[in-house]
């Protein structure tokens, strides 16, 4: 699991860290104000971020004494990609099917007439 688009996907099979990836979609945050609508510890949200982090999906800045966390966005652009190759691929596919269903339809009525 060493590529990048299976770290990513990795990360986001847990569902605290997908709530966390959409409320960095709003701006940036701290640790603390992400910590702060769970039951679970500062270190515990610390650490569902350093999977992000090690996933490329967040990055974390310095700005005076704070340290926001960000949304790397496009991380998604890899995804996106990878979903729409196969979207693409399952549509073709279908479109297939629907025209031998169509030929199927077609010869089946004929024969009925």
């Amino acid at each position: 699991m060493d590529d990048q688009l299976s770290k990513v996907f990795s990360a986001l099979a847990d569902p605290t860290r997908r709530d966390l990836v959409a409320r960095l979609t709003v701006g940036d945050a701290t640790v603390g104000e992400l910590a702060a609508p769970y039951d679970i510890s500062v270190q515990a949200v610390s650490k569902h971020l350093k999977v992000l982090q090690d996933a490329g999906l967040v990055t974390k800045t310095r700005q005076a004494q704070k340290r926001p966390v960000h949304l790397e966005a496009q991380v998604f652009d890899l995804m996106t990609a990878w979903i729409e190759r196969y979207r693409r691929q399952a549509e073709e596919r279908y479109s297939r099917l629907d025209a031998v269903l169509a030929d199927l339809n077609a010869t089946q009525e004929g024969m009925a007439s």
